[in-house]
């Protein structure tokens, strides 16, 4: 078995240059913008990311619905606590006229009765 040779500078600078070599013929081998297949697939990513646009924006419509209509439900309900307070405090007010009435009569009553 021979002994590890270590590579000397020529070595080096040879595989260095192989090496600058084999990157560009590979980056030479791949196809040009113009090419049918790199065309074909730009229109697919293009025609995926519309589609996924597409479907974004109509999520984000229905999202915009769902917050209308809460929106609405939480105004109707809020309407129907006030207009029920409303009703309370007009209640309230009319019993309180009735209960003074009532208490206006008994002391005229009496009043009446004394005379």
């Amino acid at each position: 078995m021979s002994g590890f040779r270590e590579p000397g500078f020529a070595d080096r600078q040879k595989a260095a240059q192989d090496a600058r070599k084999n990157l560009l013929n590979k980056f030479k081998s791949q196809p040009g913008q113009d090419d049918p297949a790199v065309a074909a697939r730009r229109a697919e990513r293009e025609a995926l990311a519309a589609k996924r646009a597409e479907t974004k924006a109509a999520r984000e419509a229905e999202k915009a619905e769902q917050k209308r209509i809460a929106e609405e439900a939480a105004a109707a309900e809020a309407a129907r606590i006030a207009r029920e307070a409303e009703e309370a405090v007009a209640r309230q007010a009319e019993l309180e006229a009735e209960q003074k009435a009532k208490r206006d009569a008994r002391y005229a009553a009496r009043k009446a009765k004394r005379k």
